[in-house]
């Protein structure tokens, strides 16, 4: 979603969707003022007694218990997904830095004098928060992520204050993660497609269907699952870079420090509020990936999650300048895993956070450009649809034949019209009719796209869908990269708008630097805003590249195609070295560390409870656990 939404802006009440039922069931029961013992009697309004009910609480318990509505985080009051709920851990739990000790103790409790209530906090960034903060105070995006990691982890951040002094272990980039979620997203397109993959992992009955729609975005898995059930069996299984950070950082470090998961707490600072839905999913708990159900306590793999606006709320209740921070690097105690440790904190930076994959992952080009390497001297070729949110990307051989397309839709407008594409069709009761509603429209298409001359990418004849251009029917995609926000993930619930620009900026300017305040904003300073952080967002290529020419290594090949593939990523280790190493140090099947599940929610409105809302609510939060 793209509407600025956080607790703070929030008052107890916010506007749900109409079908929701949460605000009339917990309004109390009003006393009648009537005199019973006359049914006759009647009254004006004006007579009526003054009342006035409390306001209406809706939770994100509430939210994930009922499908009522279509919404996502940006409609909930998500009171335990704040900046003030990981203030509230810094200040309460002491954190652990001594790994070194941890290690020599690996059998016993965390140290004694921090007995049960020690922590050992980590966060995982994400490139798009970075690109907000860097197009906000003018740095880089690696400025903006060195700035990061000293609020979080830093001596003049977090750690300067609070009662226990606490501050976060490790911060790690979720670009690192991504490389496994890309890995792995290929892999399970071209299993699916019938082309030789790259084996990561057994192949699986429950593979999904082609086209494989993404299922990184929460907002899109959250429509999904609540509207359109026709299209669950489309979802990548795969987890979320986000997810899979959670799941890796909570089972390494529970075995290697022999701690239960719960003394792990996980931050993520992403750029969509729909990210703290995905992270209160119950399939995304230890539950999922325990081998012992009976010791697992449905702690969550990602305990917090918080946006690039809270993070600056974050610093500033601490009383922390956040544009006066370092920008140097900070250095972090060792990993106890030697193998993980050079993926997760690699000896140089990388990036492919090309213009060309797009600012949401570059999943559909990802995959692509893995195929273009079994074949010498193709090209990717994109064609745009009726807005810049709809793009085709085509994998063409030398002599121009397609060999895969992918592509990706952006915005809730363009995913209705992919999934309604996506409806089987409806047969028709009517003897010798055509068969269905979809058989008619074809037919429709086909002849408008007759009489306008269409003709697609690689020459022939092609029908103009929805979209309009020359795009392809949905079917013959091996893989779309849904995302809900329009413009992508740069463009997402939680970054800093430009209306946020001055009030953040203020009288804060460094030394040397012009700072332009917009004190008012319309749409063409909103899109040039969006150009601005995408800009941040990509500069990042640039960055990799320029570090890497420095150190006499070149990272393109004579196709195009980074040389720095999925077969091996930093420092030499290999993609299926990792994930094999990761399975064999945590004795947990790679399915399960990789992959999670989805399911249809089914309206519970109108329909009566077997229980009560206590009850039911109860019940939900023992199942997401912390205590909700």
């Amino acid at each position: 979603m793209s509407a600025i939404l956080s607790a703070a802006d929030l008052n107890d009440f916010i506007s749900p969707g109409v079908a929701c039922i949460k605000p009339v069931e917990t309004l109390p029961k009003q006393a009648p003022s009537l005199d019973p013992s006359n049914p006759y009697e009647v009254t004006t309004e004006d007579k009526l007694p003054a009342s006035e009910a409390p306001p209406a609480q809706i939770s994100l318990t509430d939210c994930l218990a009922c499908s009522g509505c279509v919404t996502s985080a940006e409609a909930v009051l998500v009171s335990l997904q704040s900046h003030n709920e990981v203030l509230n851990m810094l200040e309460d739990h002491p954190a652990v830095h001594r790994v070194q000790e941890m290690q020599q103790r690996i059998a016993g409790d965390i140290q004694e004098n921090e007995g049960e209530d020690g922590r050992i906090f980590i966060a995982s960034i994400s490139p798009q928060t970075r690109a907000s903060i860097a197009a906000t105070y003018g740095v880089t995006e690696r400025e903006a992520g060195n700035m990061i990691s000293q609020l979080l982890a830093g001596e003049h951040g977090l750690k300067s204050g609070g009662r226990h002094n606490s501050s976060f272990t490790w911060v790690i980039d979720t670009n690192t993660v991504r490389e496994l979620c890309q890995a792995a997203v290929t892999e399970e397109a071209l299993r699916a497609a019938g082309i030789p993959s790259l084996h990561l992992t057994s192949p699986s009955s429950s593979s999904p269907r082609l086209p494989i729609l993404a299922s990184a975005c929460p907002g899109w898995i959250c429509y999904a699952e609540k509207t359109h059930p026709h299209v669950l069996p489309h979802l990548s299984a795969l987890r979320s870079p986000q997810a899979l950070s959670g799941v890796l950082l909570k089972t390494v470090l529970s075995r290697r420090f022999n701690i239960p998961p719960s003394r792990i707490y996980h931050v993520a600072i992403m750029p969509c509020f729909d990210k703290k839905l995905e992270a209160s999913r119950a399939e995304l708990t230890d539950t999922f990936w325990s081998t012992d159900p009976s010791t697992s306590s449905s702690i969550r793999d990602t305990d917090t999650v918080i946006t690039a606006r809270e993070l600056i709320n974050l610093a500033d209740t601490r009383g922390i300048s956040f544009p006066r921070l370092p920008r140097a690097p900070v250095t972090f105690a060792s990993f106890p895993d030697a193998t993980i440790s050079s993926f997760l904190f690699p000896s140089h930076v990388r990036s492919t956070q090309s213009p060309a994959a797009g600012p949401s992952g570059g999943y559909a080009y990802t995959i692509l450009q893995h195929l273009s390497l079994a074949h010498p001297n193709s090209t990717i070729t994109t064609t745009r649809g009726r807005n810049a949110d709809v793009l085709e990307y085509t994998l063409l051989s030398s002599s121009g034949e397609p060999i895969m397309r992918t592509a990706r839709y952006f915005g809730f407008r363009n995913i209705q019209n992919l999934v309604r594409r996506l409806k089987p069709a409806k047969k028709s009761r009517m003897p010798g009719a055509s068969n269905g509603r979809l058989a008619g429209a074809e037919n429709r298409r086909s002849a408008l796209a007759r009489s306008r001359g269409a003709v697609s990418v690689d020459g022939g004849n092609a029908s103009r869908d929805d979209m309009g251009g020359a795009v392809k029917q949905v079917e013959e995609y091996a893989y779309v990269e849904v995302m809900a926000c329009p413009g992508g993930c740069t463009n997402g619930g939680g970054q800093i708008k430009v209306d946020d620009v001055s009030g953040l900026l203020g009288a804060e300017k460094s030394d040397g630097e012009v700072v332009v305040v917009v004190k008012k904003a319309g749409p063409l300073e909103q899109k040039e805003w969006l150009a601005r952080v995408d800009e941040a967002y990509y500069s990042a290529e640039s960055e990799s590249d320029e570090e890497e020419d420095s150190n006499g290594m070149n990272g393109v090949q004579s196709n195009g195609v980074a040389a720095h593939e999925h077969e091996n990523v930093d420092d030499g280790i290999s993609v299926s070295t990792l994930l094999q190493h990761w399975t064999t140090i945590t004795d947990i099947p790679l399915e399960k560390l990789l992959f999670t599940t989805y399911r249809q929610v089914e309206s519970d409105v109108g329909k009566e409870k077997g229980a009560s809302d206590m009850e039911r609510v109860a019940g939900l939060a023992s199942s997401l656990g912390g205590g909700w």
